[in-house]
């Protein structure tokens, strides 16, 4: 394995070229390089025994502005506090037209009738989904910032901690490192970093078809895409994305964090950007790579099924 802060292919790693995690490396390193730019990127792919053997870790420990990828974790924190009984997923918060966020990205922004309420869980699924940036106010109405770091701290993530303001309930959503965010990924799906309950939930949440679609999961079927567990996050130069990739029995088998900034097109924020057309092109090679790839370590978690409806 590389030293912190190197890129490596993963060979040294997983021994075969041909392997899973090689072929995972190479599509990163070939789209990286086409991309340009800075990448701090860690992924892994299912090894025997459930052991991940590490494909790509670029600049792995470098503490970077992690954007709403975070917003994985301020959830973690939120569902931490409903697993130990002190809030409800259907608990009430209120939307309020001093909380809404203007502008930016959501649908709190866009309803023009205040105030009104949600539940948190609803709250949390548009914090997810459609990364709303509201979502994260109404998220620190019931989790402080200076508690959503001490959570966030005593599960094991130092680096992965919102930037608190003058109001204690507000707050940036920080930092994080590259391998830090894989753990939680890694520890989310192994069930050990909430329940049962919270667990299927956040990973729901994150595969729903509403989900990231510009990135990892542009070029798939809608099978395919339920398979991935996926956020984004962009801002400024900064273009992220985390996930998990599931095999078609419902294992993960594949968690990918890149973070990457300094690319071309900076305010372009749609599908052209370079670091996203990167991550694109990197989603199909990656279910490849990983085609055929077993875990049976951890629980597996079968997508739920996507029936479209027309109304009525």
């Amino acid at each position: 394995m590389g030293a912190p802060g190197s890129a490596t292919s993963g060979a040294s790693d997983t021994g075969a070229a041909g392997s899973p995690a090689n072929r995972v490396a190479e599509a990163y390193q070939r789209e990286k390089a086409r991309a340009g730019g800075n990448w701090y990127a860690y992924l892994s792919v299912a090894g025997g025994g459930g052991a991940p053997q590490v494909a790509v870790q670029d600049k792995a420990d470098v503490v970077v502005e992690a954007y709403s990828v975070n917003k994985i974790a301020v959830a973690v924190a939120v569902l931490d506090k409903v697993d130990r009984g002190l809030l409800t997923l259907d608990q009430r918060v209120e939307v309020t037209a001093a909380i809404v966020v203007p502008g930016g990205d959501g649908i709190f922004g866009l309803d023009s009738a205040y105030p009104s309420s949600v539940t948190l869980g609803h709250a949390l699924a548009a914090l997810l989904t459609i990364s709303d940036d509201t979502a994260v106010r109404l998220c620190g109405l019931v989790c402080p910032a200076a508690e959503l770091n001490q959570i966030l701290v005593a599960k094991g993530f130092p680096n992965t901690q919102v930037e608190p303001v003058a109001n204690p309930n507000r707050f940036f959503l920080g930092t994080s490192t590259a391998r830090e965010t894989h753990n939680l990924l890694q520890a989310l799906v192994a069930g050990t970093l909430l329940s049962p309950a919270s667990t299927a939930f956040l990973i729901n949440v994150l595969r729903a078809p509403i989900a990231f679609t510009d990135g990892i999961r542009r070029t798939m079927s809608s099978d395919e895409r339920a398979r991935v567990a996926t956020k984004a996050g962009w801002f400024a130069d900064a273009r992220h994305e985390a996930g998990i990739i599931f095999n078609a029995a419902g294992a993960p088998v594949l968690t990918y964090v890149l973070f990457a900034d300094g690319q071309a097109d900076p305010d372009n924020f749609g599908a052209t950007h370079p670091a996203v057309q990167a991550r694109a092109a990197m989603g199909p090679k990656f279910l490849a790579a990983v085609s055929g790839v077993t875990n049976s370590a951890v629980p597996t978690r079968r997508p739920r099924a996507y029936r479209p409806t027309n109304g009525g």
